[in-house]
């Protein structure tokens, strides 16, 4: 359980942080350029969260595998 909460804490708190940066995103001009310290950014929010939400997903399953095999013996 506490690695299911460690997770889904770490999903959180990235998805806060990508959320804060949504006027900045959104500033971004269409037909612009990303600037190269904001791209880097990005890319490490987003593998952050992509790791965090992926612990948490394998997490889950591996808990629904456990149930039922728990309740189909």
């Amino acid at each position: 359980m506490r690695a299911l909460k460690a997770s889904f804490r770490g999903a959180l708190d990235t998805a806060s942080t990508l959320a804060a940066m949504r006027e900045q995103v959104e500033g971004i001009d269409d037909h612009g350029d990303i600037g190269a310290d904001l791209l880097e950014e990005f890319a490490r929010l987003t593998t952050a969260h992509a790791v965090a939400s992926a612990a948490l997903r394998g997490l889950v399953h591996t808990m629904q595998v456990r149930r039922s095999a728990g309740t189909s013996a």
